[in-house]
């Protein structure tokens, strides 16, 4: 059975660092439903954290609550050390959400010099166009473009205030490889200046290839955290291909193995440790062929501890 990750702890330089926003024992109901249950969640200077989770986990909630766009029904939250609804915390902070609607008949670059006219130092609109990869698209009307394009503009606006926290709701949808590519390397450059960055997502590879620490929500709670590596290490193992006859039954006895799947011509085998795997499955099969062993990944971790911690119970997202 996989285990809560209650022995992760948060890794050495981001613990030095300061923490610029908090939840403390927060809690947030809508009607009947609890949408966070007396949730601890901290977000250190300088770090990328994605809080990751399924559908209805209460992510979406925990960073309106940061934003100041929710209060809570129990607990505090701060951000700089103060109430996030101030103006001088505002300032300091930008976001990228899901629900943000602007209007479609202004050009790109007009929206850019609009939502840069509410902050005091903005960033320069070419550095932001740059940035955004939307030199091409400055002249063209935000309902013009295509869902990718528009994401691209949010980010943007997102950063325009050259924020010192900043807040990323699933950016990369609609985006293609290429242009996933160069958000995540914009993303490293800001927090290669001193910038913090919370995102959102369920592209799980992204936030492998960003994340400082993952948090592991679920049903209001936060039920892991760590590194990615620690996340991976503690609970995914190793992942075996193979071509085999042997039935699969058969594989799901095989002492160590957690999960077997068919696919396609092949089986997939999970355990935490591939060689006592693969004597057995040769002493079984004598004509195994098609072996491939690799770590199992995020997703894998993701899933195993989603699925081990899942309770009874309404949630919301």
């Amino acid at each position: 059975m996989i285990k809560t990750l209650e022995s992760i702890r948060t890794p050495e330089p981001a613990r030095r660092a300061a923490v610029i926003a908090n939840l403390e024992g927060v809690s947030k109901n809508y009607g009947n439903v609890c949408a966070l249950r007396s949730v601890d969640f901290q977000v250190h200077a300088g770090e990328v954290v994605a809080l990751l989770g399924p559908n209805g986990a209460g992510k979406t909630t925990a960073v309106k609550l940061l934003l100041g766009l929710l209060q809570p029904n129990a607990g505090k939250v701060r951000v700089f050390g103060g109430d996030p609804v101030h103006p001088e915390t505002r300032l300091r902070t930008g976001a990228m959400l899901q629900v943000s609607r602007v209007p479609e008949t202004l050009r790109v670059r007009e929206h850019i010099d609009l939502f840069s006219s509410y902050y005091q130092k903005p960033m320069h609109p070419a550095e932001i166009v740059a940035a955004a990869g939307l030199e091409k698209l400055s002249n063209r009307k935000f309902g013009e473009l295509s869902g990718g394009q528009r994401q691209r503009v949010l980010f943007a606006l997102a950063i325009s205030g050259d924020p010192d926290l900043l807040f990323l709701d699933e950016p990369t949808v609609g985006l293609d490889v290429e242009a996933r590519r160069m958000l995540w390397e914009e993303i490293r450059k800001l927090v290669g200046r001193g910038k913090t960055v919370l995102l959102t997502t369920h592209y799980l590879q992204e936030a492998d290839a960003l994340a400082d620490r993952i948090v592991v929500i679920q049903q209001g709670e936060i039920i892991a955290e760590g590194t990615p590596a620690e996340i991976k290490a503690r609970t995914a193992g190793k992942r075996i291909r193979c071509v085999t006859s042997i039935p699969l039954p058969r594989l799901r006895q095989i002492a160590g193995v957690s999960e077997v799947k068919q696919d396609r011509e092949a089986v997939e085998l999970h355990a935490p440790e591939a060689e006592p795997v693969l004597r057995q499955l040769l002493a079984l099969d004598v004509n195994l062929a098609g072996v491939e062993v690799t770590s199992a990944g995020l997703e894998d971790a993701f899933l195993a501890l989603t699925q081990d911690n899942g309770k009874n119970g309404t949630n919301v997202h």
